[in-house]
């Protein structure tokens, strides 16, 4: 019995159970755009889908990324006690898991729409394939952006429906989820830049390549940048659409906390950054707030 729960315990520990603000930073923007396409609340069965198909991939998405970085993790003062990394679990058992997870959100796509079964097979590959842009290209956060967004299009299609084919899948989302993906992608790059930063000096020693790497002395100004470019691609999506008190209460709650980002990572030091990216999910927390009280 004790070493079932020792299992489970990694297991856990492997999918950062006790850290939700990884799968909440996916969540926000993805019920954003669940309510955008519905002109509202969209039904509990699309929410339960899209929150615990959240939850699963991410936590998939961590089991592969542990395993393609193990070798790199143990060089890394934040990540060298990570079960895979640690040697505490076997790479098969990890990726095992992963799959596991990954059907069982495979499993809540298909009581969706046809469409949002063709797209979610792009979602998986982009998953698969971030854990090894780190080693190839220089800002892999961008990867990770569309990855991170690809809730956005899944989530018109799964309203929408339309034509099991790839033309119907395609015509199943509009210019407004691409635009609204695009402006996540660079919040991505914002909060995860700022992940970057706080193992900047561990990964110039291992090799990684990172945005916070690539950017120098530029990081600060382009974290900031990178934010107003999110906030003004949604505002000028959804403020037309929605024109509420509600919404604009919304974006500058986001604004407001932007701005106090920017005083915990002028300074550069590992806590700051660490802070300013965990509690990004109440960024997108305020965003979907104020699409969600606007639609009400």
């Amino acid at each position: 019995m004790k070493t079932l729960k020792n299992r489970v315990r990694l297991y856990l520990d492997l999918i950062r159970w006790n850290r939700p603000a990884g799968w909440l930073l996916l969540l926000w923007p993805t019920l954003s755009a669940l309510w955008l396409a519905a002109g509202g609340f969209p039904g509990w069965h699309l929410l339960l889908v899209f929150t615990l198909g959240t939850i699963l991939m991410r936590s998939a998405g961590c089991c592969v990324n542990d395993v393609a970085d193990r070798d790199f993790d143990k060089h890394v003062k934040r990540t060298a006690q990570r079960p895979v990394t640690s040697g505490q679990l076997g790479a098969k058992e990890a990726l095992a898991l992963g799959a596991v997870l990954a059907l069982a959100a495979f499993g809540l796509v298909l009581t969706t729409s046809a469409v949002t079964v063709i797209w979610s097979f792009a979602a998986l590959l982009l998953a698969l394939v971030y854990p090894f842009a780190k080693r190839w290209v220089s800002m892999p956060q961008a990867v990770l952006g569309v990855a991170f967004s690809f809730g956005i299009p899944m989530a018109f299609a799964a309203v929408r429906g339309g034509e099991p084919s790839l033309a119907g899948a395609w015509a199943a989302v509009p210019a407004q989820a691409w635009l609204l993906l695009l402006g996540n992608l660079f919040w991505v790059l914002a909060y995860d830049t700022e992940y970057a930063m706080v193992d900047r000096d561990d990964d110039l020693r291992i090799g990684m390549k990172t945005s916070a790497i690539t950017l120098g002395r530029w990081d600060v100004p382009a974290v900031m940048l990178f934010y107003l470019v999110f906030l003004a691609l949604w505002s000028a999506v959804i403020t037309p659409e929605l024109q509420s008190i509600w919404w604009d209460l919304g974006v500058m709650g986001a604004a407001a906390q932007v701005a106090w980002h920017f005083t915990l990572i002028r300074g550069r030091s590992r806590e700051g950054c660490f802070k300013a990216f965990r509690l990004n999910h109440w960024v997108g927390f305020a965003v979907f707030a104020g699409v969600a009280a606007a639609m009400v």
